[in-house]
């Protein structure tokens, strides 16, 4: 019997997710590594370290898989072409990923599908960010079209001497993005796939809670979302990925905005499984991960229903403990129904080291799983409790 490989460009968290339901399948999976001690490195047989920017050494990790797919957006787009023109089936071809890659590029193929988009504007100097601000009024956001993610290359201005300060942007990039400073009720989020032959499935919409531009927390379906927003959000996705080509997951992050339009505006397109789709391991019938490899692979695709009435992610973020299993029994004893998934990284503040899924049966209160996971999660980070000269329990620095 012969199984197709897939490689993957990035030997991040998301690669390294890929693995368990790629042996499952009984594919094959390799990664493109930046060094020997990222994330991914461990879950694989084949971990090649090459440069993801260097032409060469792409050619030669693609050319003994069947489909090259990616970890992250950041490949150049001339070098995705290069491989193509050669014969490299390339998932998300690089006409679809460069969507992902530049937000100017996004901005207007939303508009160009007539979907809910914010007002945004490509400013080329700070005069043109100064009359932006002034048309549509202040606040506004000022965004780096390539290179931004976890709100890194986002800055909000309020004011023209804001926007004047902002000139050393226009030294390392231009045109910028310029957009609205939307009034959201919340954050949203909703996970399609598609396969080269045009099949879809798209995941329910869920609400995220952004700490610091980080994604903290997902909880999946997204409370109180009027259905019909929840249908026109999915419905938003799916025409993106059709229309754009798009294969494989996408994620396309939103602004609830109630009585406003269809009650929702596009925030950001990932091309790519995505930090507010992994709940989907643990709380649903097909993980994003699975179904990645089953549409880059043009396989049929699988069921996207929630396995109880809700689901919550919680992100592990880097604190004091760096001796994260020493936490593990405290952790695991914390809550039974916890699913803890660790990513392998040394542990810095701020840096997400891994994530907490709770699946919630019929009659649990949301509020409850998030309370919880955030308990696994706060043992995980902080270290494990201990009992002072009382007896009294309490948590290590």
């Amino acid at each position: 019997m012969s199984f197709p490989v897939i490689g993957v460009v990035g030997g991040g968290q998301l690669a390294r997710m890929m693995a368990p339901p790629a042996t499952a399948l009984g594919i094959e999976l390799r990664v493109l590594a930046e060094a020997e001690d990222v994330s991914a490195v461990p879950a694989v047989a084949t971990a090649p370290v090459g440069d993801y920017r260097n032409l060469d050494d792409l050619r030669e990790f693609a050319r003994d898989v069947d489909v090259l797919t990616f970890d992250h957006e950041h490949v150049p787009t001339e070098h995705l072409l290069t491989l193509m023109a050669e014969g490299v089936n390339v998932q998300p071809g690089p006409a679809a990923l460069v969507h992902a890659q530049d937000k100017l590029r996004m901005r207007a193929a939303v508009d160009r599908l007539s979907l809910p988009n914010p007002r945004w504007a490509a400013v080329h100097h700070v005069d043109d960010l100064v009359a932006f601000g002034d048309e549509i009024g202040w606040p506004i956001v000022l965004k780096t079209p390539r290179g931004g993610y976890d709100g890194k290359g986002v800055r909000v201005l309020g004011s023209s001497a804001d926007a004047a300060a902002s000139i050393d942007w226009f030294g390392t990039m231009s045109p910028l993005l310029a957009e609205e400073m939307v009034p959201f009720s919340r954050e949203l989020s909703v996970l399609i796939a598609r396969t080269p032959s045009g099949a879809s499935r798209a995941w329910p919409v869920v609400h995220t809670v952004q700490v610091n531009g980080v994604c903290d927390e997902v909880i999946a379906p997204a409370p109180g979302l009027d259905p019909a927003v929840a249908q026109a959000a999915q419905s938003a996705a799916l025409a993106i990925a059709t229309e754009l080509g798009v294969t494989g997951v996408m994620a396309a992050e939103l602004f609830e905005t109630p009585g406003r339009g269809a009650g929702f505006l596009v925030n950001e397109l990932a091309m790519r499984p995505h930090n507010t789709g992994h709940w989907t391991q643990d709380g649903c019938v097909t993980s994003q991960f699975e179904q990645h490899l089953r549409a880059v692979l043009d396989l049929p695709l699988g069921g996207t229903g929630v396995l109880g009435e809700w689901a919550v992610m919680k992100n592990i973020l880097g604190g004091e403990n760096a001796d994260l299993y020493s936490a593990f029994p405290a952790a695991l004893a914390a809550d039974s129904d916890a699913k803890l998934h660790t990513y392998g990284k040394s542990v810095r503040p701020g840096r997400k080291i891994g994530h907490v899924n709770l699946v919630g049966r019929e009659g649990t209160d949301p509020e409850d799983l998030r309370s919880r996971a955030a308990r696994v999660a706060a043992v995980v980070r902080d270290g494990l409790p201990t009992a002072d000269d009382s007896g009294a329990a309490k948590e290590t620095p």
